[in-house]
């Protein structure tokens, strides 16, 4: 019996485990995954994020790839971490903190908004990662140039960015102690919807060597419903592999069977939507 204050006891656990597990849940080996995860709900890993790297890489196999969002919303003023950090600044304070606002360095500039396991993979010797200054992928193995090169710096999730690429290549994706809310892929059905408004973005990057605040007009991302469309994703009868690793709840499924419902879902529960 634990006494007051102690904390419960967690058994550590090892990377081949967690590897099985992630077969069991149903990672193919030789596939591509998209990975979305909170490592804090894993539990505690014998080797940390490295060896949640090496499981996932161990349960793909040699000829698989394992990709990760490596997003940027740090070095722009249209995001929402950049409105969180000035509210309640006097304009002196703002001034001063866009002054201090870095260029997106695609070597270089942490993703630090998308947690521990993708700045492992990012920071690996042998990831790839792409050019947007605000919604990098990362990748790893095989296939990593075939994803990541060609993302345009004017399109953030569409189809010149790596999730087209994904869904050609018919990838998975892994929810690991998050929830739908988290699936990036539900982006790509934005892009693919005949009318969708469109919005003006701003960030931070450098041009021959410069600093320079840049500006472009893309696709209004919004995730707000993502967490309702992923419950209607779960009820339509896809097929969703569901179990634990660790001690998180995680699902694996399609990146076109995502898409393709999230399309579908958001012709019936966006209407109305206009470019503005």
């Amino acid at each position: 019996m634990h006494t007051l204050g102690e904390r419960p006891y967690q058994p550590v656990i090892d990377e081949e485990h967690l590897a099985e597990e992630f077969r069991a849940l149903g990672v193919r080996p030789g596939g591509v995954l998209l990975t979305h995860a909170s490592l804090r709900s894993l539990g505690p890993v014998r080797g940390k994020s490295r060896a949640v790297v090496r499981a996932l890489r161990a349960a793909l196999g040699p000829e698989g790839t394992l990709v990760v969002p490596t997003f940027t919303p740090e070095n722009s003023d249209t995001s929402l971490v950049y409105r969180r950090r000035v509210q309640g600044l006097t304009e002196p304070q703002i001034a001063e903190l866009r002054r201090r606002m870095p260029p997106y360095d695609r070597w270089r500039t942490p993703a630090v908004s998308t947690g521990r396991l993708a700045e492992e993979v990012r920071t690996h010797p042998e990831a790839l990662r792409s050019e947007h200054p605000q919604t990098s992928f990362a990748a790893i193995g095989p296939l990593s140039h075939r994803i990541i090169s060609g993302h345009s710096p004017r399109c953030h999730l569409g189809e010149c960015s790596p999730l087209a690429r994904l869904y050609e290549e018919g990838a998975q994706v892994l929810l690991l102690g998050v929830g739908f809310a988290s699936c990036t892929a539900f982006h790509l059905a934005e892009y693919r919807m005949p009318e969708k408004p469109m919005q003006e973005y701003h960030c931070v990057i450098r041009v021959r060597g410069e600093r320079t605040w840049w500006s472009y007009t893309d696709v209004a991302l919004d995730d707000s419903d993502f967490a309702v469309l992923g419950a209607s994703f779960e009820e339509s009868g896809a097929p969703i592999g569901t179990g634990r690793a660790g001690r998180a709840d995680a699902r694996v499924f399609g990146v076109r069977d995502a898409v393709d419902h999230a399309v579908a879902w958001m012709s019936s529960h966006r209407p109305g939507r206009r470019q503005r």
